[in-house]
């Protein structure tokens, strides 16, 4: 077979042709065997360069937005602040969060990744710094509900970039390294902020990451690319020797939201499930740096650090479970799920009924809520990106974090109050609780998977 190709028009385009009835090979095997060294190597590095880059954005962008929860302790001791009240900026903050991640998720689906991210990166730095000059608790939830907003534009333009420069068969792995971003920027914060907080006051903790953002979201505009024809690349199913699909260039519109996002059943189903799974995986992140210093005996440095290995903890746990979705359940995202929320709710069990004083014990249960919490967070993304397709996944993943963070703006108000009146116990009975309910949802997708 011969195929004459552009140099330009032949790896953006890659319009299909016929073959004769006798062709052994695909036209996908052939545009394969037909690039030549440098373009498959040229692919090769801009994927890990998206990969790495995608990584470190949105770990800055849980530097700029976990310093709050570290810091809240040095907040309440310094100014008199109840968990209730400290509670309301949670609430707003993860409110707005949720319906941004709709929101911006939409829009990010009809702009380009690259400054997308980048704009919500550098904007949240400049809040993160006005924080630090704050004084009173009405600017500090005001400014933090506002942060909110920048924040949902981080990891849409992420879910863009992963479906755009992956294939669906690799996407469950990929996605799960591309969310380590979770774990690395949020063990970064909690190992850091403690000393941030002794070296220069509680300011500290804000105006050193808002800079750092600032840097970092400048680098982005060099680092990342929307897609690969940006580069004169082809789809990435025809570098993997794939069938290249169809994909309409222009940008999503409402009337496809609608019919690909909000009459799925199944996406409702991993919405419910994500809902319950955030109750539990933002609870834990915000109050656990409290519930140790004031349940535990454990000192605030101390603290971080042991959420800094409930982060860590979740690098394996995603990568695994997005693991075990690809390979071994070929795509089904529900049964790994099901099983991981399932060990989760005895995970909590355990880390509940630790006494005083034991700290490994706590060390050791704090890295199995963080490996088991962080897997169903992975699966959230990948499924919705299975069920909202390549033109709408930024708005489908919003979709599924607009659920998420209407739950746990709620639980972030109501475990502050109820700590607060009746004790920690009431809290932890409820974060048991959610975990088995998206156990249950999970189930309920337990057949479907990517290629369906």
């Amino acid at each position: 077979m011969n195929l004459k190709f552009k140099e330009k028009s032949t790896l953006t385009g890659l319009k299909q042709t016929a073959l004769p009835e006798d062709s052994q090979n695909s036209l996908e095997a052939e545009i394969h065997q037909f690039m030549g060294k440098d373009t498959k190597r040229k692919f090769k590095n801009w994927r890990l360069r998206i990969l790495i880059s995608a990584i470190l954005g949105y770990a800055s962008y849980y530097v700029v937005r976990q310093n709050f929860t570290i810091a809240m302790p040095v907040l309440i001791n310094e100014f008199g602040y109840t968990k209730t009240q400290l509670g309301w900026a949670m609430f707003l903050f993860n409110i707005i969060y949720g319906f941004g991640k709709l929101f911006n998720g939409y829009l990010s689906d009809r702009s380009n990744a690259r400054y997308f991210m980048a704009f919500g990166l550098g904007a949240c730095g400049v809040i993160s710094i006005f924080l630090g000059l704050s004084k009173g608790l009405m600017s500090f939830i005001l400014l933090y509900a506002f942060i909110g907003w920048f924040q949902s534009m981080g990891f849409p333009p992420v879910a863009r970039m992963l479906t755009h420069w992956f294939t669906p068969k690799e996407l469950g792995t990929k996605w799960a390294i591309a969310s380590a971003a979770h774990q690395i920027g949020g063990a970064t914060i909690n190992a850091s902020a403690a000393f941030l907080i002794l070296w220069m006051g509680w300011q500290g903790a804000f105006f050193v990451p808002g800079f750092f953002a600032i840097g970092m979201a400048l680098l982005l505009v060099y680092l990342l690319r929307d897609r690969p024809e940006e580069v004169d690349l082809p789809a990435p199913e025809a570098y993997k020797g794939e069938k290249v699909p169809e994909i309409d260039p222009t940008r999503v519109s409402m009337r496809e939201v609608y019919e690909i996002v909000l009459t799925n059943r199944s996406l409702w189903f991993v919405c419910l499930s994500n809902m319950c799974l955030y109750i539990v995986r933002m609870g834990v992140i915000t109050w656990a740096p409290t519930f140790l210093w004031e349940m535990k005996g454990i000192a605030l440095q101390k603290a971080g650090f042991q959420v800094a290995i409930y982060e860590l903890a979740g690098i394996a746990g995603g990568i695994f479970a997005g693991w075990l979705s690809d390979r071994l359940f070929k795509g089904r995202r529900g049964p790994v799920g099901f099983l991981y929320m399932l060990l989760l709710a005895g995970s909590l069990v355990y880390f509940w009924k630790i006494e005083p004083g034991h700290d490994v014990a706590n060390a050791i249960a704090m890295t199995m809520v963080g490996f088991l919490v962080y897997g169903p967070q992975v699966l959230v993304g990948v499924a919705s990106a299975d069920l909202g397709s390549k033109r709408a996944v930024g708005v489908a993943n919003g979709f599924a974090g607009t659920f998420a963070y209407v739950g746990v703006g709620l639980s972030s108000l109501i475990i502050g109050w109820v700590s607060d009146h009746w004790g920690w116990d009431i809290g932890f009975a409820m974060f048991i609780t959610a975990a088995l309910l998206g156990a249950g949802f999970f189930a309920l997708n337990w057949e479907k998977s990517a290629q369906q």
